[in-house]
């Protein structure tokens, strides 16, 4: 496996190899390369409706398939631990439920729930019993409201992947949002990941493919901004437009913002509206072949399905199309690589520079 080159001066780099969408050893390396050091999204408080209770998710199911457990303890304090039985690797919480303590259903060894070792039965005999390694494994839990985000295995800070956004963003009622079941979504899309995240990276294909979404933003006025692990996409609205009302203590206050789109490494965006909040989670199932969840928070009901917001189901769509395409051409013979638009490609180019980095590191 080739390492991987981007050159950093965009006007002179080719894009990825297509190797890289196409081997399943670069897919195979890049979960713990890219995905096992990178903080995640998890879910919201929402997920924990009470206290003493536990909700178990997988982490990148098809992909890591990592169990894990959310839960939160009678003094209300958040735990993401492993969900697996440290005796005999038995599945320990099998639904979200209220409990004082996690118990194994096989043995019958008993955890707190926050990962402690409490009791087993007939172990009275075994020699240096127990140690730490008998705990459910911790994960760390970083907060951003009622938004959850963990890590496998962090090598940097949450604030590094997430506090570019936090601080621009830091106006936004993210205490008022409130989960909807019914207007969030997954999808099935064939096509590597790594291409969804590039279709999305890049305003450049507004015009070309989404009619009803470049109705609604200033094209001309469609900037991307570059941090170290994230960057935005800021959609100017058009006059009539529904926009932001944003506050002086804002960089862009003045300004007709319909619409914050911000790409956070390796495989999340966040879309700020008006109305509220979209999640977009990018989960790889194959080489070909990946998972987006659309989940839908929402602070003003009022201002539903409209603007730049509006719509996203169909934007969705027209999104999948072009990387199923995309993904079906990157197999010809004839193609190994692209050049990048200097100024409508810099989320790509950025994106492209950071699989390079982790993946040679």
């Amino acid at each position: 496996m080739q390492q991987l080159y981007i050159h950093p001066d965009i006007a002179k780099a080719n894009t990825l190899s297509t190797d890289y969408y196409t081997s399943p050893q670069y897919l195979e390396s890049s979960k713990e390369k890219i995905f096992a050091p990178s903080w995640q999204f998890i879910g919201s408080t929402h997920m924990l409706s009470g206290k003493s209770t536990a909700v178990p998710f997988t982490l990148l199911e098809g992909y890591i398939n990592e169990p894990l457990a959310l839960t939160r303890n009678n003094d209300d304090t958040l735990h993401c631990i492993s969900n697996v039985c440290t005796h005999r690797g038995n599945l320990l919480v099998p639904g979200a439920c209220q409990l004082r303590h996690i118990r194994c259903k096989y043995h019958g060894r008993m955890f707190s729930l926050g990962g402690k070792f409490m009791s087993m039965p007939e172990f009275k005999e075994v020699e240096n019993f127990p140690t730490e390694a008998d705990d459910l494994h911790s994960l760390p839990v970083f907060t951003w409201g009622q938004l959850l985000f963990t890590s496998l295995q962090p090598s940097l800070k949450p604030e590094d992947y997430l506090g570019d956004m936090m601080q621009r963003m830091h106006w936004f009622p993210i205490e008022k949002l409130e989960y909807r079941a019914d207007r969030s979504k997954d999808y099935i899309v064939k096509a590597n990941w790594a291409l969804y995240c590039e279709n999305y990276l890049e305003g450049f294909h507004i015009p070309f493919v989404h009619a009803g979404l470049n109705e609604a933003l200033d094209f001309c006025n469609y900037t991307t901004e570059l941090f170290q692990y994230s960057n935005l996409q800021v959609g100017v609205g058009k006059n009539d437009e529904e926009c932001f009302t944003i506050p002086p203590s804002s960089p862009d206050h003045g300004r007709n913002i319909a619409a914050y789109y911000f790409w956070v490494f390796p495989n999340m965006m966040f879309n700020f509206y008006p109305w509220g909040l979209s999640v977009n989670l990018v989960q790889p199932l194959g080489t070909s072949e990946c998972k987006v969840s659309f989940l839908t928070y929402v602070s003003d009901e009022s201002k539903l399905d409209m603007g730049a917001g509006d719509g996203l189901d169909t934007v969705e769509l027209e999104d999948e199309e072009i990387v199923e395409n995309v993904q079906k051409g990157i197999r010809s013979r004839f193609y190994t690589h692209g050049r990048y638009s200097v100024t409508r490609e810099q989320g790509t180019h950025h994106f492209h520079t950071l699989i390079a980095k982790f993946m040679n590191s």
